[in-house]
């Protein structure tokens, strides 16, 4: 359970004061159901563009739209009171320039009512970073194995395993760092690299596939649920089994309405006669 208090939401200062006093646990959600469920426990809940493969069943994250992921972030919003939320810019609404980033991260704050961005990018980015912060817009920075560059990356492979590789994600780091992000993503590095960033920065780390040393730690929660089929990425875990609750919910059903045991009288309407 949190320490942050339950009456509130967690905000962005809240979340980069746990550097060094407190582990930030953070999971994706995409729909109400899912968020009202995971809130109490957690400090940050992102609305990953990972929700085009996970919700959709689409190939990789790249076609999801801003209005797709505005109406999922304000679902998860108004599902939730206590952790602080945070939305993924999609693939082609940030790239572009730093207007364009400010443009579409002003509407999906707007119209979904999130805490702030995150954004997918090396030190190329760290401009739209800062012109994104400098205009009352946080931003949590994702570095290393960046899924929206998976076309550049020749596919999701893990990062930072050479020198040079890991030099030029510690300086991916430090540029948004130094640019104002609020926090940073560490996904698919090597573990020393990750370490070292953590140790080198003074914002938050959040790992996902780093290292344990990181920050905080963030997962896709349909992996921690085992509701990603039979296989899961070598940095997830399984904390539960709601796929075999979810099926053995459905036969049961499935079986009384065949076996006409459902429904019965208590679920109709109007079952006194007229008159």
């Amino acid at each position: 359970m949190s320490v942050h208090s339950q009456s509130q939401r967690v905000t962005v200062p809240q979340l980069m004061a746990c550097k060094g006093s407190q582990k930030i646990a953070a999971l994706t959600a995409y729909i109400a159901p899912i968020a009202r469920l995971l809130d109490d426990a957690l400090d940050m809940i992102l609305v990953g563009d990972s929700t085009a493969m996970v919700g959709y069943a689409l190939p990789d994250t790249l076609s999801i739209s801003v209005s797709t992921m505005t109406a999922h972030a304000a679902a998860v919003v108004r599902a939730t009171h206590h952790a602080c939320v945070i939305v993924d810019m999609p693939f082609g609404s940030y790239q572009q320039s730093p207007a364009q980033a400010f443009a579409n991260a002003a509407a999906m704050l707007a119209g979904s009512g999130v805490s702030g961005v995150k954004l997918e990018g090396g030190a190329a980015l760290a401009e739209t970073t800062r012109f994104l912060v400098d205009r009352g817009i946080p931003v949590l920075a994702h570095v290393g194995l960046m899924p929206q560059y998976m076309n550049v990356m020749g596919g999701f492979k893990a990062q930072g395993m050479t020198q040079m590789a890991a030099d030029r994600i510690l300086a991916d780091a430090r540029a948004h760092a130094d640019a104002g992000a609020f926090g940073v993503v560490l996904e698919g590095i090597s573990e020393p690299l990750a370490r070292q960033i953590t140790e080198a920065l003074a914002i938050p780390t959040i790992g996902i596939g780093a290292s344990p040393r990181c920050d905080g730690q963030i997962l896709v929660t349909e992996d921690i649920l085992g509701l990603s089929g039979d296989r899961i990425p070598k940095f997830a875990q399984r904390f539960g089994d709601a796929a075999t609750v979810i099926r053995e919910a459905a036969q049961r059903y499935a079986q009384s309405v065949r076996e006409e045991t459902f429904p019965t009288l208590d679920q109709c309407f109007g079952v006194r006669p007229l008159g």
